[in-house]
């Protein structure tokens, strides 16, 4: 995959890019931005750029991001190249230097990227759920189940069908948690690991009569598609909270990677929290149906947000 890229400018701090991110244009007034630096023509200018962002398959395949990135474009005068992967490769993709910027959904994983020292500046960004989705006669009979783990204890033992995207994507990542805390090690011929999206997974489900975990916004976007159904709700309807599926975006660290284009990844980073985009994932919808819910913007913002879980001050000292 051929990526643009462009030189480090080091010349050009975070700050004066996001000191513009959220606003209508990226011209200032008379006297320049804070401070008096000058006029808008005197700074550099970020215009023609690509920024390179791996992200995960269900932001791209619900139509969020191209329903979104046109007005970052266009305030810019850049454009952005998106990815579509599982977090997992996302997060390889930046940890080779091969991305400037990542949204993903797997805590986990954004924590061991964030310690190794490949990402910096991580926001919360919006969340939606994973909910268990299977054929409307649900032969493993889980539909309505408070527990999701009782849920995937239940398929296993009639060895019903189970597709898994078997790629360590946030999905993947998730199953293997409920697995894990259901005390199961899913395995034989009714467990099928496609290695895919989330998109063809839920195909792969659909042409087999399997159960899948799945993201809710990819199923919404598929589900006029295929005659599956939720039979094991996440927490947005009243299921278990161990099915949220919060996405968070982070930089990746100039300090590593010095060709990242660090100053216009903080320009989007601004750009994608701030609440006049955040009101536009909100009203995206996908057949009248809302499918992510904006979590950036906040009366009481978690400090929590900004580290890897479990994170302390005794940890810097250690």
């Amino acid at each position: 995959m051929a990526i643009q890229r462009r030189k480090f400018v080091a010349a050009l701090g975070a700050g004066t890019i996001v000191g513009t991110a959220g606003c209508s244009s990226t011209g200032g007034s008379d006297g320049g931005g804070s401070g008096g630096n000058g006029t808008a023509d005197e700074m550099p200018s970020v215009a023609g750029e690509t920024l390179t962002l791996t992200t995960t398959t269900s932001t791209y395949d619900t139509g969020l991001l191209d329903e979104i990135h046109t007005d970052f474009e266009e305030m810019y005068g850049v454009t952005v190249d998106a990815v579509a992967q599982g977090t997992g490769a996302a997060l390889e993709t930046a940890r080779n230097g091969d991305s400037d910027i990542v949204m993903v959904h797997a805590r986990g994983l954004e924590d061991e990227f964030m310690r190794n020292g490949y990402g910096v500046n991580r926001r919360d960004l919006m969340f939606n759920d994973f909910v268990i989705v299977g054929p409307a006669d649900d032969p493993a009979g889980i539909e309505g189940m408070g527990s999701a783990t009782e849920a995937l204890t239940t398929i296993a033992e009639a060895q019903a069908p189970f597709v898994s995207r078997g790629d360590n994507s946030g999905t993947h990542t998730k199953e293997l948690n409920l697995w894990d805390a259901a005390g199961t090690d899913p395995g034989g011929d009714w467990y099928q690991e496609t290695g895919t999206g989330m998109g063809e997974a839920l195909n792969v489900a659909n042409q087999q009569g399997a159960y899948t975990l799945s993201d809710r916004g990819t199923f919404i976007s598929q589900r006029s598609e295929i005659d599956l159904t939720i039979l094991v709700q996440g927490p947005i309807e009243g299921g278990p909270e161990i099915l949220a599926n919060p996405y968070g975006v982070m930089a990746v660290n100039p300090g590593v990677h010095e060709n990242a284009n660090y100053d216009l990844a903080m320009a989007y980073i601004g750009w994608i929290t701030s609440p006049g985009v955040q009101n536009a994932i909100s009203d995206y919808q996908v057949n009248g149906e809302q499918l992510f819910f904006p979590e950036a913007v906040s009366e009481d913002p978690d400090f929590q947000q900004y580290v890897p879980e479990g994170w302390s001050s005794d940890d810097a000292d250690a």
